[in-house]
């Protein structure tokens, strides 16, 4: 399968997972509102530009917004974790390093803590911004929080969950175009 081919067939996976069985899932409480389509951004190749990663991740939000019905909803928190992203990769991993010659963020490429806070920091900013523009008052921060936490934590269980699932090899980049 080329790269293009599996990461359209990410895209659909993703976004078919989110609307028809997290979505769809009875809510447990008020505040459990698992996701796990923005994945899918954090999955794209190192190599690719900011310009074609916010494009991806736009389309990504539109197609989640296009499904339940929320236009912008979730496409302005994916444009933001897609802006975000170049920035964190490069704290995160040096550039001097062999481990920048794999060709997608994963376990085995950045390593368990750098991969853990990745994961952890981008859904607690997609969810913060989320939850805001969804709750878009000041009234009750205790929910606000408390709604945020909650969805996070769970997002994030979902994610290792489909991290141990789904095993990715870990492709190398190589100088060949």
């Amino acid at each position: 399968m080329t790269n293009i081919a599996k990461y359209i067939f990410r895209f659909i996976l993703f976004v078919l997972v989110q609307e028809f069985i997290l979505d769809k899932v009875p809510p447990i409480h008020q505040y459990v509102v698992p996701y796990l389509y923005f994945l899918f951004i954090l999955w794209l190749p190192f190599s690719i530009n900011r310009f074609g990663l916010m494009i991806a991740a736009f389309f990504t939000g539109i197609a989640i917004d296009y499904f339940s019905g929320t236009p912008g909803l979730h496409a302005a928190p994916c444009v933001l974790i897609a802006y975000l992203r170049p920035f964190i990769l490069n704290l995160l991993i040096p550039q001097e390093t062999t481990e920048q010659s794999y060709v997608e963020p994963s376990i085995q490429s950045m390593g368990m803590g750098a991969y853990a806070f990745y994961i952890v920091f981008f859904t607690f900013i997609h969810h913060t911004y989320l939850v805001f523009i969804e709750w878009l008052q000041f009234g009750n921060l205790s929910y606000f929080f408390s709604k945020v936490g909650v969805t996070t934590a769970v997002s994030i269980l979902l994610i290792f969950g489909t991290e141990l699932l789904f095993y990715r090899k870990a492709k190398y980049r190589t100088n060949a175009a």
